[in-house]
């Protein structure tokens, strides 16, 4: 742990907290809509609209971190609106209201997601970023178990009571906006940014493609194939719903598999370290392909927990490697807007790999889906293998 720094530690416990008081809501929320007389079209619009929104918001506030050559601030106020968006939701008769809510949740995500990854960045070495990075996505994925699990014990003893659970979540996101208090802004970044004598305006960063360097783009065009194609996690969970399983062992699958992936995170980023990131991306890659293959045949709820494990292994080799891998290959000054564009544009995929999933299902059912989803992700794998893409910028 000498590499974890003391601001890497604070950003991380942000992210727990925030995290527990998202993912007591992100189970709960579809179930009290849908309680309330609102219809899966408009659910399925509504986080269609937030994640196109998370997604331009990561893209312009990541370019406006790197143009002002601030990054605490940024952090602070992404958190902030996250963590009041929570007791809008108790209002949720109005649609406008829950509308509003979520986009605010979405926008603050946006504005904190380029700058905080940026000061994660800041805090390693090109050769220690991957375990950086691990155990951020450690703390972050840790509490993707923790509120589930609070959500599903309170609910256990006030049944329906989802109104106080809106307010409860709060208490975590205040938690979260005391730690970012702790953090410090450096020195002012480098004067030497390509954005310094740009016009920025809301669509400016999307002029960083032509810009960046042949790393960034090989690199990131391969992530985003592999986004268009790797759709909403609650396909998983349908798949587990379809085997058999009971609602309550269908949620503490979902929990299961967050287990993993924040106990795998920095042990994998350790490891990736030593042996390249470009390797681990891969064997991440080829897990995910054999979930997705194993998921379109399976029928026993044995090989479902078997496949939710391995899905687990999967999302720790891959996210926090991968914004390692992207700060590792564009200058300091260029790190937020080239890790917001990224996970901006990877938002917009994610949403069209949804819905090109769900049409797959619809159409030709649950096996197809994942087989066909299994076998782009092998492609993707092929491309990174044929693809020369530089693991660190450093001579």
């Amino acid at each position: 742990m000498k590499y974890i720094s003391k601001t890497v530690w604070v950003l991380s416990l942000v992210s727990l907290f925030t995290d527990i008081a998202s993912e007591m809501l992100y189970p709960v929320l579809p179930i009290y809509l849908k309680s309330i007389g609102y219809s899966i079209l408009f659910i399925g619009v509504l986080e269609g609209i937030a994640e196109v929104v998370a997604g331009y918001g990561k893209g312009y506030f990541g370019h406006l971190s790197d143009v002002t050559g601030k990054r605490v601030p940024f952090v602070k106020f992404g958190y902030t609106l996250s963590a009041i968006s929570k007791p809008l939701l108790s209002l949720g008769q109005n649609p406008f209201v829950v509308l509003v809510s979520r986009i605010l949740d979405r926008i603050g995500k946006g504005v904190r997601t380029g700058a905080r990854d940026a000061i994660l960045s800041s805090e390693a070495t090109n050769k220690t970023k991957a375990r950086v990075f691990g155990f951020h996505r450690a703390m972050d994925t840790l509490g993707a178990v923790l509120g589930p699990s609070l959500a599903l014990a309170y609910l256990y003893f006030y049944p329906q009571d989802y109104i106080f659970l809106f307010y409860l979540a709060l208490l975590p996101g205040i938690i979260a906006i005391g730690f970012t208090f702790l953090l410090k802004e450096k020195s002012k970044q480098s004067t030497e940014t390509n954005f310094r004598d740009q016009n920025n305006s809301l669509t400016s960063f999307l002029s960083y493609w032509k810009k960046s360097n042949p790393n960034y783009r090989k690199l990131v065009f391969g992530l985003l194939v592999f986004a268009f194609w790797n759709s909403s996690d609650v396909f998983l969970i349908l798949k587990a719903k379809d085997v058999g399983l009971a609602d309550h062992l269908v949620i503490g699958i979902y929990i299961f598999y967050n287990l993993v992936y924040a106990g795998f995170s920095y042990p994998l980023g350790i490891f990736a370290d030593k042996i390249g990131l470009k390797k681990m991306f891969l064997f991440g890659l080829g897990i995910y392909a054999i979930v997705y293959l194993l998921m379109g045949i399976v029928q026993s709820s044995g090989l479902v927990l078997l496949a939710f494990f391995l899905y687990g292994l999967y999302a720790a080799a891959t996210e926090g490697i991968s914004k390692a891998w992207i700060s590792n290959v564009v200058p300091n000054n260029e790190t937020a807007t080239a890790i917001g564009m990224y996970t901006g544009l990877q938002s917009i995929c994610a949403f069209f790999a949804s819905f090109v999933a769900g049409w797959l299902w619809f159409l030709f059912g649950a096996p197809v889906t994942f087989i066909v989803t299994g076998f782009f992700a092998v492609l993707v794998a092929l491309y990174f293998l044929v693809t020369k893409v530089a693991e660190d910028s450093e001579p």
